[in-house]
């Protein structure tokens, strides 16, 4: 079974679970480090979410893994926050956003550079306007190869 399969079935089976427990899911990833596999999954909620949270939602999801039993492969189960430098996986991720620290990279090079980090000011769903210094910048969203918050220090 592939990521994006995986990807599906957690969304499915933890859709109730988050609604109910005003969480988020934010990504999951299944990928291969040495001879392990782990299967890694970013929860978040408004206000932040604790280790409390992340052991509940670890302990559901488990056990709807076990009963559906997809992925033949033995695996480490994660479930952590995504941290301060959240990515923005989704374009209601983004316009959440507005107003905050990005940091984007992009497929192909836009104005001379592919990546980009400032004060993300404006997404109407098909462009990033991000203020990088006294400079404005348009990043249509199709070429947005990542993006996720950035601390400013």
């Amino acid at each position: 079974m592939n990521s994006p399969q995986i990807k599906s079935i957690v969304e499915n089976c933890a859709t109730s679970f988050l609604e109910e427990n005003g969480l988020e899911l934010v990504d999951v990833e299944y990928v291969k480090e040495g001879s392990n596999w782990f299967l890694r999954i970013y929860v978040d909620k408004e206000g932040g979410i604790d280790i409390d949270d992340c052991g509940r939602f670890s302990e559901f999801i488990s056990v709807k893994l076990d009963e559906l039993d997809p992925i033949e492969d033995a695996y480490f189960l994660e479930v952590s926050s995504p941290g301060a430098e959240r990515p923005l996986k989704r374009p209601e991720d983004v316009a959440k956003s507005v107003g905050k620290h990005v940091f984007v990279t992009t497929y192909e090079k836009i104005g001379g550079a592919k990546e980009f980090e400032g004060r993300l000011d404006e997404f109407d769903g098909t462009t990033m306007i991000v203020t990088i210094g006294r400079r404005k910048q348009a990043i249509p969203y199709d070429k947005v190869a990542t993006a996720r918050l950035a601390i400013v220090f």
